[in-house]
């Protein structure tokens, strides 16, 4: 079974438990997903199956979209609502004040992650030192915030407002820490009440599929769960493609170089191509190399 399937995770289990459900409902031991999501949040969890695994790696730097609940008035130790609070005696917080700073933040910076993180530190993960009560010195990391835009305002309690803000950001952010960062600079405390990731790269939620769909599904039979399934090659549609013969997709599989007889297209040199057969079908990733391919992933034919 080879293929994409862009999961709704709900809040609650990690991303490694809906892959394992995942594995289980689908049949298929190689599952592989295109970021992790914290438990508590909820959201796109785009899963690649079979031949799809192997071009993750053209998925690890799409941007990402989330729905961020900010909650002012307190700190948490995780930056989110798993960790323990701290309320903050600060100044009150306007949704002026959110407007003009949230504006602060949009374009590349750098941003200093959460200190409960997986972030390797010194062959140990930043959760972990954080756990064993030491601290850890997490370097900045270069991220960039494409948008943010205020929502939805809660200052029913006025020491404790609560904003619902939309982010486009690069791979690689933390809302979280974007969060506290945007608390801080406001002069109080604030950490990620809820979060919903609406797209990841170009696979949105209003195209996910429930995890009870999924049960469905499995239950009907692996057909049906074939049908929810997108291409492997779904969301590098950008990327171009050569159309190769039979013979040609036969020498590539060997891992031989080919000179395709449709010729190379708009390719440039050193660009990566998708292979496709006469049907159309992705048969593999290629990159080029003067007027011949370079294969580099081929499915098994």
């Amino acid at each position: 079974m080879d293929g994409v399937l862009i999961v709704a995770k709900p809040a609650g289990p990690t991303s490694h438990d809906v892959v394992a459900l995942a594995r289980r409902l689908t049949g298929t031991r190689r599952i592989g997903h295109g970021g992790t999501l914290d438990p508590f949040a909820s959201g796109v969890l785009p899963l690649f199956l079979g031949f799809a695994t192997r071009l993750v790696e053209y998925h690890l730097g799409d941007d990402k979209g989330y729905r961020a609940t900010v909650c002012f008035g307190s700190t948490s130790t995780t930056d989110d609502l798993d960790g323990e609070l701290s309320p903050v005696d600060g100044p009150v917080v306007t949704r002026q004040q959110v407007i003009e700073h949230l504006a602060s933040f949009v374009g590349p910076h750098e941003q200093r992650p959460p200190a409960y993180s997986a972030i390797q530190v010194g062959g140990r993960r930043a959760y972990a030192i954080a756990r064993a009560g030491e601290a850890a010195e997490l370097a900045p990391r270069h991220v960039e915030i494409r948008r943010l835009a205020l929502l939805d305002w809660d200052d029913a309690d006025p020491e404790r407002p609560i904003a619902v803000v939309d982010v486009e950001c690069s791979a690689g952010t933390y809302v979280r820490a974007l969060a506290r960062d945007l608390g801080a600079v406001l002069g109080t405390g604030a950490y990620l009440g809820a979060l919903t990731r609406m797209r990841s790269g170009p696979f949105t939620l209003d195209r996910a599929v429930g995890l009870d769909t999924l049960r469905a599904a499995a239950a009907e039979g692996q057909d049906a769960v074939r049908r929810l399934l997108l291409a492997p090659d779904a969301g590098l549609e950008t990327m171009p493609s050569i159309t190769l013969t039979a013979g040609e997709v036969a020498d590539a599989s060997q891992g031989r170089y080919v000179r395709p007889a449709a010729g190379i297209g708009g390719a440039g040199e050193g660009e990566t191509v998708r292979l496709v057969d006469p049907s159309g079908r992705l048969v593999g990733i290629a990159r080029r190399e003067a007027r011949r391919l370079a294969p580099e992933k081929m499915a098994r034919q």
